[in-house]
């Protein structure tokens, strides 16, 4: 599914986190770069995604490389999962699902406005939130109680993004069953 391609950079930037912070942000506002370059040259068009990650990761990679270098990794992590939990939540709030931009170019026009299809870029979004939420949590303690090791905390990342893949790998043949 094409979020999936949106989460690159995120996923990118969260494997190697652990390795090197500078290296994980440039990374990481790279592959924004070079998906959102795509997909404007392919569709004319810039997702919400795209343009929150391009974002995100230009800012923390200066901010980091320049400004705090000495930020910790767990805080950078959670600046990252905090900012994507909140466009989850406010796209869902503003009843338009950042997962609406990916899940249209899967299936046929005619089925954009049936419930179930709203239903379907809800339940996405939602499934991606609960997984930013629990990495920031995950962070948080790790950077502000230290009540969790650095290892422990980006397992629990992993995971999270692990289930959050997963669910949408094995849900749009639920979604296209639609159709």
């Amino acid at each position: 599914m094409g979020v999936l391609l949106g989460f690159a950079p995120f996923i990118l930037f969260a494997l190697l986190s652990g390795i090197s912070i500078s290296l994980a942000l440039w990374l990481a506002f790279a592959a924004a770069f070079a998906i959102g370059i795509r997909d404007f040259l392919h569709a004319k068009i810039i997702r919400l995604l795209d343009i929150t990650c391009l974002m995100l990761f230009a800012m923390l990679a200066l901010y980091t490389g320049f400004i705090q270098p000495s930020l910790p990794v767990q805080a950078v992590r959670m600046i990252a999962d905090i900012v994507l939990l909140l466009l989850a939540l406010i796209s869902m709030a503003r009843k338009i699902p950042f997962t609406e931009q990916y899940v249209r170019d899967e299936l046929p026009e005619r089925l954009w406005d049936t419930p179930a299809f709203v239903r379907a870029t809800y339940i996405l979004s939602a499934v991606w939130a609960v997984a930013f939420l629990v990495m920031a949590v995950a962070d948080g303690l790790t950077t502000f109680k230290h009540e969790l090791s650095f290892s422990l905390d980006v397992a629990i990342g992993l995971v999270a993004l692990a289930a959050a893949v997963v669910f949408t790998l094995r849900y749009p043949p639920q979604l296209t069953a639609v159709r």
